[in-house]
């Protein structure tokens, strides 16, 4: 992904639904075929990559999320148990 999709002017980076919108956009873009054949396969190359990055930050909340899973089944076990002290 270039350096523009990931950071807008204001310099800070798109987060992931932005970065979720700017695909369907390109996705509809490319969708409409008014583009000629250079500028649609630009577009798709930059729809690659925001698809690759997005798919990238999923995996990244799947694992936080299973790890918290994880902290909270401990918590619950060790409040299930009987010598257990608040």
């Amino acid at each position: 992904m270039t350096a523009k999709d990931k950071t807008p002017k204001g310099g800070k980076e798109l987060g992931f639904d932005e970065r979720l919108e700017k695909l369907e956009a390109l996705v509809s873009e490319l969708e409409d075929g008014g583009l000629d054949l250079e500028s649609a396969i630009g577009r798709y190359q930059d729809g690659i990559s925001l698809l690759k990055d997005c798919h990238g930050t999923l995996g990244q909340y799947k694992k936080r999320i299973e790890e918290l899973s994880v902290e909270a089944g401990e918590t619950m076990s060790q409040m299930a148990d009987p010598d257990f002290e608040a």
